[in-house]
């Protein structure tokens, strides 16, 4: 089953339009109880939410918290052992096609052909999931994200923090509505992070779900954040039932 798959361009790019920004609303992200064990070991545990459209989270916790595997259950990946989880109330276990194009996914390893060069990877991701303009947007984000010059060469060749680079084009190329993204900074340097703010994590209309230890730049995108503890949200200002939450025992300590 295929995955539900910095604030200045890069020096010498050209301008990338702003996706999403006119198209119908951007879908909400919800998970219902959602369990994912392997064998015998629980990776998350429970773990209910509902992120409103257009919401840009933050997804926190210590390494083996359950971030990576909540993420890959949300994508279809893999398959939760317990509960379900929606993409604009469609199960993503049988999302239709349309729903899948909608979404896209990076993690912090890049998921990318390495026999082939950075322009054949795209274009094949496009043909993948029916992008009507591949070739130009392609191209276009070729030039964005500072590998126009590279394009022709293997992937192979390239350094860590230019596969994600081309990891983040490839997210990002067929205009998806929702972002799924584990530590999509893995590798980036200062221009690569902001260009990551550009076009993934700010991008308007676009539903964001985003894991990552770089706390320190989440007030720059972020409207809320969920922290994973041992596979179990442990924090919540991302909801509205965690908003409400929170100010309820932000109430009841204020009243001891």
């Amino acid at each position: 089953m295929a995955p539900l798959a910095g604030t200045a361009a890069a020096r010498g790019s050209g301008p990338v339009s702003q996706d999403g920004a006119d198209g119908p609303a951007a879908p909400g992200i919800e998970a219902r109880g959602l369990t994912k064990s392997y064998r015998g070991v629980v990776a998350i545990d429970g773990v209910s939410f509902s992120l409103p459209p257009g919401s840009k989270t933050a997804l926190l916790g210590a390494n083996g918290s359950g971030k990576s595997t909540l993420l890959a259950t949300l994508s279809t990946l893999v398959s939760p052992t317990e509960g379900s989880a929606a993409i604009g109330g469609e199960d993503v276990a049988d999302a239709p096609p349309a729903l899948r194009r909608q979404v896209g996914f990076m993690g912090h390893l890049p998921m990318l052909y390495e026999e082939l060069t950075p322009a054949e990877n795209l274009r094949f991701f496009a043909r993948l999931y029916d992008v009507e303009d591949g070739g130009e947007r392609a191209r276009e984000l070729l030039r964005a994200v500072g590998l126009w010059a590279r394009r022709d060469e293997p992937t192979s060749v390239l350094s860590r923090g230019m596969h994600q680079r081309l990891a983040l084009a490839r997210a990002v190329l067929h205009r998806p509505r929702v972002l799924l993204l584990d530590e999509p900074e893995t590798g980036l340097d200062s221009d690569g992070l902001e260009l990551l703010e550009r076009l993934a994590l700010r991008r308007r209309g676009v539903t964001v779900l985003c894991a990552t230890h770089r706390v320190e730049r989440i007030g720059s995108w972020a409207t809320g954040r969920l922290v994973l503890d041992r596979g179990r949200v442990v924090e919540d200002d991302a909801t509205p039932a965690g908003k409400r939450g929170s100010a309820h025992a932000g109430a009841a300590g204020g009243a001891g």
